[in-house]
């Protein structure tokens, strides 16, 4: 790709947290791509608006809030010269079909994926999900510059962590015990051994479905573990696990946002895999 011209380039990923975490290494090369000035669109679910907020390599966040076809109609007066679609699903190939733009598409391998949870039978490709990203966004000609995954907090967020009896600045564990589904996380007794063996204090993070089963963890564990589960929000959630000496977690939007920002984490794997 050559020339002076700024090209615009939306990039389609609506959910979930984890996997437009995974997106970030595309839109950083999209932006910084040295043989083209490139506008960086990204289109998602409202609820995912914190995820991007703050990131640098975005021009323009576009919110699905309503019905897809006033969203499209909103793109479609944009003018892109590229879609990258990174979702693959049926309201991605309704962006497409309604904005007929040049596009590449991520394909997601469920398959594949079902034969090795299910049968033990591995097809999975030996490629990271990033680069079978970046395999999808072939079209506009950029790189993986191996930088890894982005997520960017607000200067000025600060925590209230009062009711965590424990100086944060002394260092914690955090320990995100969420998961979407059942057979994706650890039974509560599993969890309560491991916090008992740790060697500092825990600080259990999850979302507000997670509270109960994080009070029952606590209360076992005595006063060196501490319930955060539904009490901070997803970017209060990520600047405690940036805080964290060691982060503990399930298949969760948190561990990747951990991977992010290079902390020690151990991940924890049930019906899913790193695929």
């Amino acid at each position: 790709m050559s020339g002076d011209k700024q090209i615009k380039v939306l990039v389609v990923r609506f959910s979930s947290i984890g996997d437009i975490v995974l997106c970030t290494p595309v839109l950083r090369c999209l932006k910084n791509n040295t043989g083209k000035s490139t506008e960086v669109h990204f289109v998602t679910k409202k609820a995912y608006l914190p995820i991007l907020e703050h990131n640098p390599y975005v021009d323009h966040l576009h919110l699905l809030d309503g019905r897809l076809s006033t969203l499209i109609t909103e793109l479609r007066a944009m003018d892109f010269d590229y879609i990258i679609d990174l979702h693959h699903n049926i309201r991605s190939a309704l962006v497409k079909i309604g904005l007929r733009k040049p596009s590449g598409s991520f394909l997601k391998l469920n398959l594949e994926k079902w034969l090795l949870t299910r049968f033990k039978i591995d097809r999975l490709p030996e490629r990271h999900i990033v680069e079978r990203y970046f395999e999808a966004a072939g079209i506009t000609g950029i790189k993986n510059d191996g930088d890894g995954l982005d997520f960017f907090l607000p200067d000025n967020l600060t925590v209230n962590m009062d009711a965590f009896s424990h100086d944060p600045k002394q260092g914690f564990i955090a320990f995100v015990i969420g998961g979407k589904h059942a057979t994706k996380r650890l039974p509560n007794e599993k969890i309560i051994a491991i916090c008992r063996k740790l060697p500092a204090p825990v600080l259990l993070l999850g979302g507000h479905d997670d509270a109960s089963n994080g009070q029952v963890i606590a209360d076992a564990c005595g006063g060196k573990t501490f319930n955060g589960c539904g009490k901070y929000s997803l970017k209060e959630s990520a600047f405690l696990v940036k805080q964290a000496r060691l982060v503990i977690s399930h298949d969760t939007g948190l561990m990747h946002i951990a991977a992010a920002f290079n902390k020690h984490l151990i991940s924890i794997w049930g019906n899913t895999v790193p695929a």
